[in-house]
């Protein structure tokens, strides 16, 4: 059974709001652990808004960092289309 995490933000205009984490990984290649989460509002086109950040799996009250790295979002992306992949498979 997978057990839902969630966990409450601030948007951009200070509204608290409620994320739901979609999936958490490690890279070996750059030390750090990523979060990808959604606070399930959607872009103009009806997408819903994904977001990824890289937090300290050790401390649950750590702050979100920001990706900064073109190399890092980049493997986030790619991460995000293989697990988007495997899903519509099993779908």
């Amino acid at each position: 059974m997978c057990e839902e995490m969630k966990f409450k933000a601030l948007d951009k205009d200070g509204k608290e709001v409620t994320c739901e984490v979609l999936f958490t990984f490690g890279s070996d290649t750059t030390g750090k652990d990523y979060m990808v989460y959604t606070d399930h509002s959607e872009d103009e086109n009806g997408n819903t808004k994904v977001y990824a950040s890289i937090y300290d799996p050790t401390d649950p009250e750590s702050d979100l960092i920001p990706i900064e790295s073109e190399a890092e979002w980049y493997m986030v992306q790619q991460i995000f289309k293989e697990i988007q992949k495997e899903y519509e498979r099993w779908m």
